[in-house]
């Protein structure tokens, strides 16, 4: 039967005698003893984390490498280099502004412009559109922009803006209309503001009333709500019409119930009473 071990490494006393008590015993008790030898276990602290679960807490373990994982960075768009568009626009202003007023000779200064390029250079070819209408060149506007859209290019709400000014300018008000036809059955959801009031505006100029009357109903239909220069003029289309009526509704509908005037230097807001679409009391 064995009763228990006895450590030999860490007795006080040598081996020899060691053996000699524990024979001495098994005479005495009659019991057999077995003598182990316990090696060392090295310095290694327990605990009991908040979850209740031991964690060990070593040398051995502190020496271990942690090798750290990199992050990966997920880009979701790519931005494209815009570098040297603006040399590119320049460019193509000055070789389009050398050229006769002629389509042919036009667009094929502008496709050898985009010849060698990989992809469309859209950012510089908005950027030339954007110098001619500063310089007021409506033609080249017209010319350059029909160019983009033909390339399926530059569909945007602020080409659009750009081209009906530039129809309004160069006195085109069939291509104007078109132009607005279009975009009001393709673009359904996403026609702006400024958008609309750029059409009023143009009929505006060119004494089209009823023009102006289908444009304000295009309006409701999509939701786009007229700003105060936009409601003057559509009010001034229905006054013309002899629409009075409508005109009296309209402006309570769209008229906004505020305006803002100077008094002694500083800018007030005092309410607004029924009142001319120019302003003047009734």
């Amino acid at each position: 039967m064995i009763f228990g071990g006895i450590n030999s490494s860490y007795s006080l006393f040598p081996p020899q005698v060691l053996n000699w008590r524990v024979l001495l015993l098994q005479r005495a008790t009659g019991f057999t003893f077995l003598t182990t030898k316990v090696t060392s276990i090295p310095h290694v602290k327990c605990f009991i984390n908040q979850n209740g679960q031991s964690v060990s807490n070593s040398k051995a373990a502190q020496n271990k490498i942690v090798k750290k994982v990199g992050k990966n960075e997920h880009h979701l768009w790519k931005k494209r280099d815009s570098a040297g568009s603006g040399k590119k626009a320049l460019n193509l202003v000055k070789i389009i502004s050398e050229l006769p007023n002629e389509k042919e000779a036009v667009y094929g200064a502008l496709n050898k412009w985009t010849a060698w390029e990989t992809e469309f250079p859209l950012i510089a070819a908005a950027k030339a559109l954007k110098i001619l209408r500063k310089r007021g060149r409506w033609l080249r506007v017209i010319q350059v922009a029909k160019w983009m859209l033909s390339k399926g290019q530059g569909a945007t709400m602020a080409t659009y803006d750009t081209l009906l000014l530039a129809f309004d300018k160069d006195k085109r008000v069939d291509e104007a209309e078109s132009l607005w036809n279009m975009i009001v059955h393709t673009h359904t959801r996403s026609i702006s503001k400024q958008l609309c009031s750029r059409i009023v505006s143009l009929y505006d100029h060119h004494g089209m009333q009823e023009k102006i009357i289908e444009a304000f109903a295009d309006m409701e239909e999509l939701g786009v709500r007229p700003d105060e220069d936009t409601v003057r003029r559509i009010a001034r289309a229905f006054r013309k019409l002899g629409q009075e009526e409508k005109r009296k509704l309209f402006l309570k509908k769209y008229q906004c119930k505020w305006k803002y005037m100077h008094f002694n230097g500083e800018r007030v807001r005092v309410r607004r009473y029924a009142c001319n679409e120019d302003g003047s009391p009734e």
